[in-house]
């Protein structure tokens, strides 16, 4: 038995200098932890203590400890004798850059992390404080799931916690780093919240391990193979960035926070911006081919035209066929949306339009205006995608571009055909003002189709067809697809040079800045699932 756990209070001190003393003596052995065995266990895994995580996470000197003392009520299965302080979870607030977070951080060393009535109790209390002040919460989850000796009570813990979740959402921006497993129902906490950062190699996160999974589908899995950090920031899309170790990951969470307001009712933290507003941005010129079906890097479009080249992209290797970054843009942040010709020649698809959707809802949530920069030939074709439901999930991004009342720009760089032009935030769907470059091709399709379907009879009596095939397409092109065609009706509002590509954005943000937009009244939408 711990230190801790073993020494008494004294119960007849002779004075007040005693009491603090014991007092001091007690914190002191609050802050050291379990047992020296217990730590040198959580080192051999990789692992920094909770108290070191929260080290890392806040300003120096600012965390603020809450219920240090709190010891569960639990009897039997041997809890009665084994009553730790803290309870296996350390709370509190402090300051990163200076602004008040909130964060609870699962000790490991203590009943392995698992949440019981008293550790529920407190994230409880905790979340109720953050909502209270307006302010971030951050979790930090290395635990073992609902401590199984307390029963049902445990399993009420996580309910409080997840109905805390969704009463913040979109109040309070809430973060989860996973530091280690988080199985079971205690997975659901994290899904709930804005983000999830997950750690390779000591993090894993699933709703039933590896052995049930054997035991009722004979497949054989290991943990970091059924929900790894790789995994979930790859394949599933539940952790939304994978870091090496955690210290890299916890300076990326206060990276985060730097971009986000503290509540629903601020706006996001303004920097003084050293980059000219008024910079050209002539290199554009060579990075985006003129030609529709060529190849290019989005990410080096974003990096010219955002502040200093800097952004912080989520979501990066899920559905990579479209990017969702944060950056700044004349000092104040903005959510930035861009197909990637790169990958699947940007299409859209079911993982990349929920992917998208999210982060459109996340910014709308948090004022943070949105730049979307359009090169999408359409939706992705296939009877996967069609029987996966790619309606439906197409229908989540264009949903949420409809629903978002900050300020709203779209560029059309080259592509925009059908359907995904509507969805990718156009003039119909109420964008506040849409630009476009002079390569821009706004259609119902690419001419080659439209040619071979418009003028198919035409073609096939042809005694020439390939002859007159390509002089419809020009035909079509020329009369429907010019630059010009869609600002000629008031579908776009200016065709810029790409060189001025920044000013005129940054020009459009400042003026869209006080931008005051109401939805009609109603309890809440009902957004497609």
């Amino acid at each position: 038995m711990s230190i801790v756990e073993d020494k008494p209070l004294n119960s007849t001190p002779d004075g007040m200098a005693d009491r603090v003393t014991e007092l001091a003596e007690l914190r002191e052995q609050i802050l050291e932890g379990p047992s020296a065995r217990a730590t040198e266990a959580q080192k051999a895994k990789g692992k920094l203590t909770a108290r070191e995580r929260l080290e890392l996470l806040f300003d120096k000197g600012t965390f603020t400890e809450t219920e240090a003392f709190r010891r569960h009520r639990a009897t039997g299965f041997g809890l009665e004798a084994k009553k730790p302080y803290t309870d296996g979870v350390v709370t509190g607030w402090g300051e990163v850059d200076g602004r008040t977070v909130f964060a609870y951080a699962h000790d490991f060393r203590i009943f392995g992390g698992a949440l019981g009535e008293a550790h529920a109790q407190k994230i409880h209390k905790l979340m109720d404080l953050a909502e209270t002040a307006g302010a971030p919460i951050v979790g930090l989850c290395d635990g073992a799931g609902a401590r199984i000796q307390e029963g049902v009570t445990a399993l009420a813990g996580y309910g409080g916690i997840f109905q805390r979740n969704v009463r913040n959402s979109g109040v309070l921006p809430q973060i989860s780093v996973i530091m280690g497993p988080c199985a079971g129902g205690a997975a659901y906490s994290p899904a709930l919240t804005d983000f999830v950062f997950m750690v390779r190699g000591t993090s894993q996160m699933f709703i039933t391990g590896p052995d049930v999974v054997q035991a009722v589908t004979g497949e054989q899995i290991t943990q970091e193979g059924l929900g790894g950090a790789d995994v979930h920031a790859e394949t599933s899309g539940v952790a939304h960035f994978a870091y090496d170790d955690e210290e890299a990951a916890l300076e990326d969470v206060r990276h985060l926070l730097s971009l986000l307001p503290s509540n629903n009712r601020e706006m996001p933290p303004s920097e003084i911006a050293h980059d000219p507003a008024d910079r050209r941005t002539e290199r554009l010129l060579d990075l985006v081919p003129a030609d529709g079906n060529r190849p290019y890097d989005m990410r080096a479009v974003i990096e010219e035209i955002v502040d200093d080249g800097d952004f912080f992209e989520v979501h990066e290797r899920w559905a990579p066929n479209i990017i969702c970054t944060l950056a700044r843009m004349g000092g104040e942040v903005v959510g930035i949306v861009a197909n990637q010709p790169q990958r699947l020649a940007g299409v859209l698809d079911i993982e990349s339009s929920e992917k998208a959707a999210r982060f459109v809802q996340m910014c709308d949530a948090f004022n943070i205006p949105l730049v979307t920069l359009v090169d999408v030939p359409g939706f992705l074709p296939g009877v996967d995608q069609e029987h996966g439901g790619v309606i439906r999930h197409g229908a989540k991004l264009l949903y949420a571009y409809c629903n978002a009342t900050v300020p709203r720009i779209s560029l059309v760089l080259r592509k925009a055909y059908g359907g995904a032009y509507i969805v990718m935030d156009s003039r119909s769907i109420g964008v506040d003002l849409a630009l476009a470059w002079p390569t821009n091709e706004i259609a119902v399709m690419g001419a080659e189709g439209a040619a071979n379907v418009v003028f198919r009879r035409e073609i096939a009596a042809s005694e020439d067809p390939e002859a007159t095939r390509q002089a419809r397409i020009a035909e079509y092109r020329d009369e429907l697809m010019h630059p010009y065609y869609a600002a000629e009706r008031g579908l776009v509002d200016d065709v810029i040079d790409p060189a001025q590509t920044r000013t005129a954005l940054i020009d459009a943000l400042t003026m869209l800045r006080n931008k005051h937009a109401a939805l009609p009244a109603r309890k809440h939408g009902n957004q497609p699932q």
